[in-house]
């Protein structure tokens, strides 16, 4: 009874979040069907479908998927990676954090894009300056709310901490670290979903494979069926792995997370 009931939930629920989709996927298709859009400018979902369904028998979408996820997995690594550590050296001193509080604030209030030029001049059309990009993009929600994360741990705690003589790197790991973990981890979520939409961007510098490079590929051939489906894979992928990334967390931080976030 009890695995019936939890599947009967599920269903519900996929069914709930799935309805909205469905009706505007079908609505697409007949306003398609009876000529009242420019296939051209809006081809229907079955052209679209039937684009995608091209793209993967000749090997083509897979090989833009992997280069893409690798190329943001790559990029968000090295930004988390720095911009933990960054937030950790700012919290722990905070003299530095107030020198380098202009930089870091100059640098933020630039669009990634922007970059673009002086990134090909400094790192070439390779892979460097793509991986830029997305580092870029992705580091200062993750360096942002670690921050702020470190920063609001209850101070009644700390102070226990005095009262116990627990040393610094003591107080870090067992009071600090924990209470800040929700933080900690809607930064990260949100420095990736900011890495995967900068992919387009970063795509689209010389590359030779990828999603952003499918999607300007497909323009240069008047291919929008394909945009779409370009389109759509950045999409369904980027969900697919923002629920992975859900799924692999401790469980009692994902409320916290989400609250973060929504």
């Amino acid at each position: 009874m009890i695995i019936s009931f939890v599947v009967k939930q599920k269903l519900r629920s996929l069914l709930l979040v799935s309805t909205l989709p469905i009706v505007i996927v079908v609505l697409w298709e007949i306003v398609g069907r009876l000529g009242l859009t420019n296939s051209y400018l809006l081809p229907s979902p079955s052209a679209i479908w039937l684009a995608a369904v091209e793209l993967w028998e000749r090997g083509h979408l897979q090989r833009h998927l992997l280069v893409s996820v690798s190329r943001v997995l790559t990029g968000f690594s090295v930004s988390a990676s720095l911009a933990l550590s960054l937030a950790a050296l700012h919290h722990g001193l905070p003299v530095v954090r107030r020198i380098m509080s202009v930089p870091m604030e100059a640098i933020r209030v630039v669009p990634p894009l922007a970059m673009v030029p002086v990134l090909i001049l400094w790192l070439g059309i390779g892979e460097a300056s793509k991986l830029a990009i997305i580092v870029l993009a992705s580091f200062f929600p993750i360096y942002l709310s670690a921050r702020t994360a470190l920063a609001s741990t209850d101070t009644r705690l700390l102070e226990m901490a005095k009262t116990l003589r627990l040393s610094r790197i003591e107080q870090t790991w067992f009071i600090v670290i924990p209470s800040a973990m929700p933080g900690l981890l809607t930064g990260l979520r949100l420095g990736f979903g900011y890495a995967w939409r900068a992919l387009v961007g970063a795509e689209m510098i010389a590359a030779a494979a990828g999603l952003g490079y499918l999607i300007i590929d497909s323009e240069e051939l008047a291919r929008t069926d394909r945009i779409f489906v370009g389109i759509f894979a950045i999409a369904a992928t980027g969900l697919l792995l923002d629920a992975i990334f859900l799924r692999v967390l401790p469980k009692d931080n994902r409320s916290g997370m989400l609250k973060g976030v929504f």
